[in-house]
């Protein structure tokens, strides 16, 4: 697990994780948005492919109220973290399927902006997937078929 240490120098922080079908899509989708540098030099950048995390749902939920009027009922989420350790079949490269992005900023200002040109870069290039991609295809088709 990484350390959580801050540098100086950029102390505003965030990782963006995407997880993807594949590690096929996953690594096209980091070749693609890697091609554009970061404008600013207040602003750092970096990819990689990881493995997706393993969570353990747990929900617990009231009935609500059947007759229309507003019910008090509220829906109780929670997810843990799970801390099995993968085996060594789940490590091979083809189970890295989450694009991982963090960015370090001066300020929340250029890290905000920043952000936004990523999100707006990486909408082109999911819809580009679902509209082109062989396999995006086939997964959206069996999804609609059950």
């Amino acid at each position: 697990m990484k350390s959580l240490s801050v540098d100086p120098d950029f102390p505003c922080s965030l990782t963006i994780l995407v997880p993807l079908p594949t590690n096929r899509l996953a690594s096209s989708a980091l070749r693609a948005l890697e091609v554009d540098a970061e404008l600013s030099p207040l602003v750092r950048r970096t990819f990689s492919l990881d493995y997706p995390q393993r969570l353990d749902r747990s929900y617990e939920q009231e009935e609500h109220n059947t007759d229309g009027k507003n019910s008090d009922a509220k829906e109780r989420k929670s997810w843990a973290v799970s801390s099995s350790v993968p085996d060594d079949e789940e490590l091979s490269d083809e189970n890295r399927t989450v694009l991982r992005t963090e960015y370090k900023a001066t300020t929340i200002r250029m890290l905000r902006v920043a952000v936004n040109g990523f999100m707006e870069s990486l909408g082109v290039v999911l819809g580009v997937m679902e509209e082109l991609d062989v396999d995006v295809l086939a997964q959206s088709l069996e999804r609609e078929n059950v």
